[in-house]
């Protein structure tokens, strides 16, 4: 058993038996003589992981007919450009919603490549906030609406899924893209209401260098911008099963794993519950204090990566050292932000965040 707990932001904390099963299986894959990592991406052996971890996926996120499952590499930030690539379509325009750093970089990205919309912004309050669907505004053509289900840096989170139909003047037909990198499988969402969903894999799913999309397959059908290289185009992942290049062979594995594991907990009804008590555990702490404090909006405060500071800011590398010798490992804020962070995935067991806790009241008791 570990003892040390990781609140990294990402790669993040895995499951240890997990870890450990790969352990097992290191050097001799089911009596296969190879590692997954010496496989052959096409040979029997890897065909049945890459099988199995699909399924298995489709199964826990309840993935209807008609969308396509793709394993990509290059990470989330190489969507930031595929997804206008292949989606912008004749019209060249896209609606964002901006609600911190990741949305802002998405934003910067697709406007390299057309016209984009600031559909809704939390801006003018230190994206502290999610945007209600009220002050959404849709453009009239645009090819889809994006938003990021989570900011990691910010530790804002929606709690809901924007039903685009309900927007004054929208076409209930746009397709709405989300950025789910930092929630992904956190909590049961319906995947019908999406026309392109991605995340990167080192949160909540596995190790970095493995992305994957969940696309509508109608969405297929758009052509890409004229120059998109092969390896840009969605159609190219989904005509090859995800295989036109060797994909990220032994993140998928892992993935796998962390499927199987997934199920164990009883799936994602029940792991949303445990996140919710997690949360809690910080949250109620924090809002209890005067000695620390969390500047999101209640309401879209995250289950995944809860922001903090000390009423007292000389005291932040006092509190990491001292974190450290308790076992709680990566809790520095983002460089841009400063501060504290605790990113509390799945992976993350309940104890960990009770011993967060007690170590947080009791750096208070000695220094507020």
């Amino acid at each position: 058993m570990r003892k040390t707990y990781n609140f990294s932001a990402g790669p993040a904390v895995l499951p240890e038996e997990v870890l450990e099963q790969a352990r097992e299986e290191m050097l001799d894959w089911h009596g296969s003589g190879m590692s997954v990592m010496e496989m052959s991406h096409r040979g029997k052996e890897f065909m049945s992981i890459m099988d199995k971890t699909e399924s298995t996926l489709r199964e826990l996120a309840d993935i209807p007919a008609g969308y396509k499952i793709l394993f990509l590499q290059g990470g989330a930030l190489s969507q930031f450009a595929m997804v206008p690539m292949n989606l912008l379509g004749e019209s060249g325009k896209a609606d964002y919603v901006q609600t911190g750093q990741w949305s802002e970089k998405a934003i910067n990205e697709a406007a390299r490549y057309g016209s984009v919309h600031i559909a809704a912004s939390s801006e003018s309050d230190g994206f502290n906030s999610a945007p209600p669907l009220a002050q959404w505004k849709i453009s009239p053509g645009t090819a889809y609406v994006h938003y990021t289900t989570n900011e990691t840096i910010g530790g804002v989170e929606f709690q809901w899924i924007p039903d685009l139909s309900a927007i004054a003047g929208s076409d209930k037909t746009i397709p709405l893209v989300a950025d789910m990198s930092s929630n992904f499988l956190s909590r049961p969402f319906d995947v019908s209401k999406f026309g392109l969903i991605y995340a990167g894999a080192q949160k909540n799913v596995g190790p970095a260098g493995l992305v994957l999309v969940i696309i509508r397959e109608d969405l297929l059908d758009v052509a890409p911008l004229s120059g998109t290289p092969t390896m840009y185009r969605y159609k190219t992942y989904a005509d090859n099963a995800s295989m036109y290049n060797t994909p990220p062979t032994y993140a998928i594995y892992i993935m796998g794993l962390v499927m199987e594991w997934l199920k164990k907990q009883g799936g994602l009804a029940a792991i949303e519950q445990r996140n919710i008590a997690k949360a809690r555990l910080i949250y109620d702490l924090i809002d209890a204090s005067s000695f620390y404090h969390c500047p999101v909006n209640r309401a879209d405060r995250s289950r995944m990566n809860i922001p903090f500071t000390l009423s007292d800011s000389s005291l932040d590398e006092v509190f990491l050292k001292q974190a450290q010798t308790h076992g709680l490992l990566q809790l520095k804020g983002h460089r841009s932000v400063g501060g504290m962070r605790a990113s509390i995935y799945n992976a993350m067991p309940l104890e960990g965040v009770q011993a967060l806790a007690a170590f947080m009241q009791e750096f208070e008791r000695n220094h507020a």
